[in-house]
């Protein structure tokens, strides 16, 4: 059986942030360059981004939440299911706040 760290998982989460938001940021940039409004773009990128971090913190509370409940009392599953529903939390924090960064970002290239 694996060896599963709680600063692993939670690393494996900030990991798969960065991946989603480059991966938006790919996808966000054919729109800016075929003519697209930069305020568009930006709105477009905010919601992938929001969307894409909800997307996984339900997938991180899903696989925490089983974890948790087939723990059968060992303390170590017990404890990787709290680590993983904790880093959907983090998840979920990250998403509500995406709007607001993007919307700093937004005002900085404005001005």
């Amino acid at each position: 059986m694996k060896n599963h760290n709680p600063a692993r998982v939670g690393g494996q989460v900030i990991g798969a942030t960065g991946t989603a938001i480059l991966l938006t940021l790919l996808l966000a940039v054919p729109a800016f360059a075929a003519g697209g409004d930069i305020n568009t773009v930006i709105d477009s990128v905010r919601n992938w981004v929001a969307g894409l971090l909800a997307a996984l913190a339900t997938l991180f509370l899903t696989i925490g939440g089983a974890r948790y409940l087939t723990a059968n009392g060992n303390p170590r599953a017990v404890e990787e299911g709290k680590a993983a529903i904790k880093s959907a939390m983090i998840g979920y924090a990250l998403a509500l706040l995406a709007p607001m960064l993007v919307s700093i970002l937004q005002k900085v290239l404005n001005t």
